[in-house]
């Protein structure tokens, strides 16, 4: 790993390349597209590519929505397939933040032969707020929008702001489906923090404040990428 750090800082012109991880409503989406506006790198949640590929209606979106649409892993060698066009794109070009890959040590080998990952940002939170952020999600049942039960409360109870259509809670936004996802959530994901400590540095950033503005736990990323040299060469100059 030191020697990865060194490299880094003789060679100031490295792409950095990055990973998430967090449970379920743990704001991985939330960090990761603040993150990738600040350090000018590429947003890429595989499972957003698969959604807009349905959307669109397109070859790769009928191949894929079986999958999608029964909460399935998409197969690896779809995601790879993907994943490899996507980190080619120009936008790329600074390196990236991957959210949603790798699932599995198999994938995350996948990715070792695409690009070099620089670190691994682990988000820490308690169960306790995840089930309460989770279990007051409402989502409208025509437009997707959606609204929280706590913080982000529709004008009328029940009913969307935006097209007048009715609420729905997911069934695995239920408390007691929640703790089984985050069950899953930990079995999946420690073989691959195991797999990444032997490699590269693992930046663990802990919230355990239901309320707290997202730029807290954005600004504690920051200075962990800062202390490691991760993000030293794509800092104004």
């Amino acid at each position: 790993m030191d020697k990865i750090l060194r490299e880094r800082r003789e060679r100031k012109s490295l792409k950095t390349n990055l990973i998430i991880f967090g449970p379920p409503g743990a704001g991985k989406g939330t960090y990761t597209s603040r993150l990738a506006a600040i350090l000018k790198i590429a947003s890429i949640a595989t499972g957003d590519i698969f959604r807009n590929e349905i959307k669109r209606n397109t070859i790769l979106g009928k191949k894929v929505a079986p999958w999608v649409s029964s909460g399935e892993l998409v197969p690896d060698d779809i995601v790879v397939s993907v994943l490899e066009k996507r980190i080619k794109e120009p936008s790329s070009k600074k390196g990236f933040i991957l959210d949603g890959y790798p699932r599995t040590v198999q994938q995350a080998k996948a990715l070792d032969t695409m690009a070099r990952i620089d670190a691994v940002i682990r988000l820490i939170v308690p169960e306790w707020i995840i089930i309460e952020r989770l279990s007051n999600r409402r989502i409208c049942s025509k437009c997707g929008a959606i609204y929280n039960l706590r913080h982000l409360k529709p004008r009328i109870e029940g009913v969307c702001d935006k097209c007048g259509c009715p609420l729905y809670q997911r069934e695995d936004d239920k408390p007691e489906v929640i703790k089984e996802r985050l069950k899953v959530y930990e079995r999946q994901t420690q073989p691959l923090i195991e797999y990444y400590r032997r490699k590269i540095p693992i930046l663990e950033v802990e919230n355990k404040q239901i309320d707290a503005p997202p730029e807290i736990t954005v600004e504690k990323i920051m200075g962990k990428l800062r202390k490691t040299n991760i993000i030293k060469s794509i800092e104004p100059q």
